[in-house]
């Protein structure tokens, strides 16, 4: 008995062009986590975490979680290790012991202003040739981009 052939999907210069800048995307994903943190010292998910409680005195963890749009594992383990460096600290709700509160320490206020400082670094090197038309057009198709994919 003759199995069927398998239908032959033949790429375009298209296909092959959306392929690499698929790739490239993900690449300078990976490495933009890669380097920003050995540049800074700090991941860049940790760094939103910290800047996010630097904007407020105390916050629930639920809340900080939706406000940074990382998984609620994820903000535990980073908030531990966080709490760990002295940098958050964290405390039951006395009004409802469910609710966590987190908050900043003086260390770790210290802390997000050289984090801060690196960054701002970083991003201008990131874009060193870039002039600002340019960097307009990028930050357009990037939001342009997020937009597309969330309608997915």
């Amino acid at each position: 008995m003759n199995e069927p052939s398998p239908r032959r999907y033949i790429l375009t210069q298209s296909d092959v062009n959306e392929t690499a800048l698929f790739d490239k995307f993900l690449s300078l994903n990976k490495q933009i986590s890669t380097k920003f943190e050995r540049c800074t010292g700090i991941s860049p998910s940790r760094l939103r975490l910290l800047h996010q409680l630097y904007q407020v005195e105390e916050i629930s963890q639920t809340t900080l979680q939706k406000e940074v749009n990382i998984d609620s594992a994820a903000v535990t383990r980073h908030l531990k290790q966080l709490e760990a460096s002295g940098m958050v600290s964290r405390r039951m709700n006395p009004d409802d012991n469910r609710v966590t509160l987190v908050r900043l320490t003086d260390h770790g206020r210290t802390e997000i202003i050289s984090f801060k400082e690196e960054k701002a670094q970083f991003i201008t090197q990131m874009l060193k040739d870039f002039n600002e038309e340019e960097r307009n057009m990028l930050s357009d198709m990037l939001q342009r981009m997020l937009t597309n994919i969330s309608q997915y």
